[in-house]
């Protein structure tokens, strides 16, 4: 399917200002979540001197996304502006590739509608990206706010909820440690962008069909390869607002399946080609191994102990992650 855009008003066309700052918020169906990131970027604090704007990437919502998003642009302020537009691809990496094409600024951040940007966010990010220019992609410092209660040992699986604080100190992510920051609270140079990630990503991210997760790590990796450094940097703090659903059982597991069946991908990318058919027998059998003395030593509890059954879950999609991929790439030629 071919992606439609719609413009925020005719006068965003006509008149091109001047931009330092693209701030992107990807959003599906989030008319409830959306006002509260919006409303945060509009108390955004010491960014007089630095001309920013706001895109909204509506990934192909059913829901009242675009009238919530239209009813704010009535009210906000001309100095920032606010563009509206439609991907009608579903999946994240769609809805990013839309935004890099579209921002007229160098620097472009990214905020998930579920994202709580800090008041000075816009401005610690636009310095960093000024005092660093040889920095490709940098990440922020990533606050958890919870409905509900946390599942036992939570603590064992939070790092996969793009819940990311490494230190007070700004510093690059080394490539041999293979981490690197998520997307939610990311600011990636848009010709660094431009110059390495491919258009179509192997991963394009969670929608009703699957639930595949990693299209921002296999962009940032495309980034890495291109010789840029990737940085975290804690002056830009975040808060990610995780609802209650997103703690039960069932979402869980479906949530793990889609990073597990996704690894192939971010693993792969992280080596030279020569080393990839080695290393693909090493992982299956690392899988397989850790599978089975997750097995061996929790079996017992899988059934009542969301956390452990999650972890189990993500070593049988990680082993089973090659055939998957390669069956979605066969798909894609056929068609």
């Amino acid at each position: 399917m071919s992606h439609s855009v719609v413009l925020s008003s005719p006068s965003t066309e006509t008149v091109q200002r001047p931009c330092d700052f693209t701030i992107v918020i990807c959003t599906y169906d989030g008319a409830q979540r959306i006002p509260a990131v919006l409303d945060r970027l509009q108390q955004q604090l010491d960014v007089h001197e630095v001309q920013w704007e706001v895109f909204v990437i509506d990934n192909n919502s059913t829901d009242s996304t675009e009238a919530v998003v239209r009813q704010y642009q009535k009210n906000w302020p001309s100095e920032i502006p606010l563009r509206y537009f439609f991907e009608g691809r579903q999946g994240a990496a769609y809805a990013r590739q839309l935004a890099i094409e579209k921002a007229r600024s160098e620097l472009v951040g990214f905020l998930d509608d579920d994202n709580l940007p800090a008041d000075d966010w816009v401005a610690a990010a636009y310095k960093f990206g000024q005092d660093h220019p040889s920095v490709g992609a940098y990440g922020s410092q990533i606050h958890g706010q919870f409905d509900g209660a946390l599942p036992d040992d939570f603590h064992r699986i939070q790092s996969f909820f793009a819940l990311t604080q490494r230190g007070g100190t700004a510093h690059a992510y080394r490539p041999r440690l293979r981490v690197l920051p998520p997307s939610a609270g990311l600011v990636v140079r848009r010709k660094a962008w431009l110059n390495h990630v491919p258009k179509q990503l192997i991963l394009t991210g969670r929608h009703d069909e699957q639930m595949l997760t990693g299209e921002d790590l296999e962009a940032i990796t495309h980034i890495r390869r291109g010789n840029w450094e990737i940085w975290h940097n804690p002056a830009m703090k975040v808060w990610h607002h995780i609802p209650a659903c997103r703690l039960q059982r069932s979402y869980l597991l479906s949530f793990f399946r889609g990073i597990g069946l996704s690894r192939h991908v971010t693993r792969m990318l992280n080596m030279p080609f020569w080393q990839r058919p080695f290393m693909f027998w090493v992982y299956v059998a690392n899988d397989m191994r850790k599978a089975l003395h997750h097995l061996l030593l929790h079996g017992a509890k899988l059934q009542s102990h969301t956390v452990l059954a999650c972890e189990l879950q993500l070593y049988l999609s990680s082993l089973m992650s090659p055939f998957y991929i390669w069956g979605i790439l066969i798909k894609r030629r056929l068609h």
